[in-house]
């Protein structure tokens, strides 16, 4: 088995969508980032390309190259789950964190194991926690969003 540990954080900005877990949320806000910036599903992409010890995210995505400008995080997410498969490895579980103070997560959150499922995983292997900052940093302020993850793999 192996286990992989992803992180993302991106500012809180206007004039861009809120997109999480492949769900847009309506806000006010949006992330800003080179692709969709979806930061919980760039934390779970991380956490599975360090599970396979095969470098980050900016290795394979890297926000330098024009074709990754405003793609889809679960399109990105789905190229890695195929390189897992071909490496002979299962995700078997996906455990994350979305912090962010506004807004509410938790009535979005089945909606985003469905978005996360696009991508291959499976639903049953996906937990997600929403929390808030408590009003501290950058996150309490409204300022962005952080996201973590572990992945579990396991040989075929």
């Amino acid at each position: 088995m192996r286990i992989g540990i992803g992180y993302d954080s991106h500012r809180l900005v206007k004039g861009r969508k809120l997109i999480i877990g492949g769900v847009e949320i309506p806000f006010e806000k949006g992330l800003s980032g080179h692709s969709d910036a979806d930061a919980l599903c760039h934390a779970i992409t991380d956490a599975i390309i360090g599970a396979l010890g095969a470098g980050d995210i900016g290795r394979h995505f890297p926000d330098t190259d024009k074709k990754w400008k405003d793609a889809s995080s679960i399109k990105l997410l789905s190229k890695i789950v195929r390189l897992t498969k071909n490496k002979g490895f299962k995700i078997s579980w996906i455990d994350a964190i979305v912090i962010i103070e506004k807004p509410k997560l938790t009535p979005f959150i089945e909606k985003m194991k469905k978005g996360i499922a696009k991508s291959g995983i499976r639903v049953s292997a996906i937990n997600i926690k929403a929390k808030t900052n408590e009003g501290m940093g950058f996150i309490g302020k409204g300022q962005g969003v952080v996201a973590l993850a572990v992945c579990l793999l396991k040989p075929v």
